[in-house]
């Protein structure tokens, strides 16, 4: 019987991207950060990003109300955008939280059932 590779690198790339915006909230949920910070906590946690993927995540979630930003003054370079979580962010992170707990068990429900 012939068994075709798989290509495991995609289907992981597939399941973060699922995450992303789920990170992006819980990392803002600690403190407010600019999106470099935000690229490094995300590698530093193998949730390998680049800014082409993040700068769109942070502009839909600004524009759906779940973040704000403001300008500050940076002492090497440009000025830096700081991002922030709105109610609505926090609200919807709790709700995330949720979701994700739920998922990791039945996951694991399954996994113990076989």
């Amino acid at each position: 019987m012939f068994v075709e590779s798989i290509n495991t690198d995609n289907i992981k790339a597939q399941m973060r991207k699922g995450i992303l915006e789920y990170c992006i909230l819980s990392i803002l949920s600690k403190n407010d950060a600019y999106a470099t910070s935000i690229i490094n906590e995300l590698k530093a946690a193998h949730m390998i990003v680049v800014e082409g993927t993040l700068y769109p995540l942070l502009t839909r979630q600004k524009n759906q109300g779940l973040l704000n930003y403001r300008w500050e003054e940076s002492p090497q370079g440009p000025p830096r955008k700081y991002y922030s979580l709105t109610e609505r962010g926090r609200q919807l992170l709790q709700e995330l939280d949720v979701a994700w707990t739920e998922i990791v068990n039945t996951i694991a429900q399954i996994r113990n059932n076989n």
